[in-house]
C-alpha cells in the first residue's frame, strides 16, 4: 500500500438487478458487477475525496472534497436505508483500512486499521458485525477477532482479505483484479473488464423515479408498497430523509447528504405509487 493507492468498494448483498435502480440514486457514475452467490460490488468511478491537509491521508482530488472512509459510510447508509439488504464500504487512503457496515436504519458499524495492520477500533464491532451478517457466532467471530489482535507481519491489505475470506462463507467472491490497496483506477480498469460489468449513472429525477416504478412493478414489490402501512413508511421515509440532508448540509458531508436524497426518493416513490395505483384503479372504473 502507498500514499497514492487510495479506493474503495461497496458490497451489497443483493443481485445486480435488485442493487440497479437504487444504486442510481447515490447520483454517482459507478460500476456495478456480480461479486458471488447473491452479492454485487459498486466501484466508483470518481474519486470524490482528497488530502484534507489535517494529517490524514486522503487522496487528491477536487475542493471540497470528503475523506474516503466518511463518503463510503455515507454511500453505504444510503443504500441500508433504502433497501432491504447490508451493504459492506470496504476503504484504503494509504495510511488506514477499514470497513462499514450498514443495514436498514439501525447505527453503522465498522472498524480501522493503520497501514501497517496495526488495530485502530473497537474489538466489539467484530462481534456486531457478525451478527448483522447473520455468520457464525463462534468460528467466523474467532476468525474476525484475530484480526482485532496485534500481528506485525501483516498490513492492513491483508486484514481487509482477512475480512473477505470469512465473508467468502457467505458466497462473497470479488471479481479479479478487485484486491483491496489498489488505486481507484486499477480497481474501476478490473471491474470494467468482467463481461457482466454494467455503468450506473444518475439519470436525473423524473427518470430516476420512472425506473424505481418499473423496477417495482417488475420486480413484483408492487404489493408491499401498497395500502395505508406502506404509505406511513413512506411518509417515515421523508420525514427522516429531511432532517438527515439538513444535517449532512450543515455538517459538509455529500455521503450524508446522499443519504437523506435516497431517504427522501425512496419515501417518495412509495407515495407516488400509491397514488399512480389508486389513479389507474380510478380509471379502469
Amino acid at each position: 500500500m502507498t500514499a497514492t493507492s487510495v479506493g474503495a468498494l461497496l458490497l451489497c448483498r443483493a443481485d445486480p438487478e435488485t442493487v440497479r435502480p437504487l444504486a442510481r440514486l447515490l447520483q454517482e457514475s459507478m460500476l456495478l458487477t456480480p461479486a458471488g452467490d447473491g452479492w454485487s460490488v459498486l466501484v466508483p468511478e470518481g474519486k470524490p475525496w482528497r488530502r484534507d491537509g489535517d494529517g490524514g491521508g486522503h487522496a487528491a482530488g477536487h475542493a471540497g472534497a470528503e475523506p474516503v472512509d466518511r463518503v463510503l459510510g455515507g454511500w453505504a447508509t444510503a443504500l441500508a436505508v433504502g433497501s432491504a439488504w447490508p451493504v459492506l464500504a470496504l476503504w484504503w487512503d494509504g495510511e488506514r483500512s477499514g470497513f462499514t457496515l450498514a443495514a436498514g436504519f439501525r447505527r453503522p458499524v465498522g472498524y480501522t486499521w493503520l497501514a501497517d495492520g496495526t488495530p485502530a477500533g473497537e474489538d466489539e464491532a467484530m462481534r456486531t458485525f457478525a451478527a448483522r451478517l447473520g455468520l457464525d457466532p463462534v468460528l467466523d467471530v474467532q476468525a474476525l477477532e484475530a484480526l482485532t489482535h496485534e500481528d506485525p507481519e501483516t498490513d492492513a491489505d491483508a486484514r481487509l482479505l482477512g475480512l473477505l475470506a470469512v465473508l467468502a462463507r457467505t458466497g462473497v467472491s470479488l471479481p479479479p483484479g478487485l484486491t483491496p490497496g489498489e488505486p481507484a483506477g486499477r480497481l474501476r480498469a478490473a471491474a470494467g473488464a468482467h463481461r457482466e460489468a454494467e455503468l450506473i449513472e444518475w439519470p436525473g429525477w423524473r427518470d430516476a423515479v420512472r425506473v424505481q416504478l418499473d423496477a417495482v412493478e417488475g420486480g413484483g414489490l408492487g404489493p408491499w408498497l401498497l395500502g395505508p402501512r406502506a404509505r406511513a413508511v413512506a411518509v417515515a421515509q421523508v420525514a427522516a430523509g429531511l432532517p438527515l440532508t439538513l444535517w449532512g448540509a450543515r455538517r459538509r458531508s455529500g455521503g450524508w447528504i446522499t443519504a437523506g436524497l435516497v431517504l427522501l426518493a425512496q419515501g417518495a416513490l412509495g407515495l407516488a405509487y400509491n397514488r399512480f395505483r389508486r389513479e389507474a384503479e380510478v380509471a379502469r372504473g
